[in-house]
């Protein structure tokens, strides 16, 4: 009998531990498809499918940024496309109407996206403070419709010019702190390029953000 309760309480410790990591592994906070309506030049608020995100456009080419959609293939998506931004960089952001959201522990983020030309498509991110930053991680370029999952805590970040969606490397002599994943307010994507047509383009078919909600700030 003496074997058992030891026996128990190692079976309660290592339950504890698989509870604790459970918890702390965030589940699915949204997840944006855009709406099945016809295609826009630029793509606007309407299509959006979250009741809880809203859409921000970018850089100077924010302008040409389109929601697509073709009748051949009959598979084909409801995407983002920037194949007519020919004027300047772009990005697209969606901002969670609750509140700031946790990128920190175990956090990652899933879209489904295809390529072409040199372009590689990065995240973006804008935290607490209002600074936004670009993901050094990125999606290169794909002869077909390809899932890509990120692990924010394997990325490194460098600061955005949003205006212009240019990324911003530090000097020796910046002291800017690091971003706080733990108060996101806006997450999107850019591949830092112009547009170049279908052959030098970035395509998102959907974006899943996998967080907890913020802490207190």
């Amino acid at each position: 009998m003496p074997p058992l309760p030891r026996l128990l309480r190692g079976l309660l410790f290592v339950a504890t531990l698989v509870s604790l990591s459970a918890q702390d592994r965030p589940s699915l906070l949204f997840r944006e498809d855009w709406k099945e309506l016809p295609a826009a030049l630029p793509v606007t608020p309407e299509h959006v499918a979250h009741p809880n995100l809203t859409l921000q456009l970018h850089g100077p080419g924010q302008g040409a940024i389109k929601k697509s959609n073709h009748d051949q293939p009959l598979d084909d998506p409801f995407y983002i496309w920037s194949g007519e931004c020919v004027m300047g960089n772009w990005a697209v952001s969606l901002q969670h109407q609750p509140g700031a959201f946790d990128l920190t522990r175990q956090a990652k983020v899933r879209w489904r996206s295809k390529q072409s030309g040199f372009r590689e498509l990065r995240l973006i991110i804008q935290t607490a403070s209002g600074d936004w930053f670009v993901s050094d991680q990125s999606d290169p370029a794909s002869s077909d419709w390809r899932i890509r999952e990120f692990n924010i805590a394997d990325i490194n970040w460098l600061r955005l010019d949003i205006e212009t969606i240019v990324e911003l490397h530090p000097s020796a002599k910046d002291t800017a702190p690091p971003p706080d994943l733990a108060h996101v307010i806006s997450i999107g994507f850019t591949d830092l390029m112009i547009g170049g047509k279908s052959r030098a383009s970035s395509r998102l078919d959907w974006i899943e953000v996998y967080a907890h909600p913020a802490p207190r700030h």
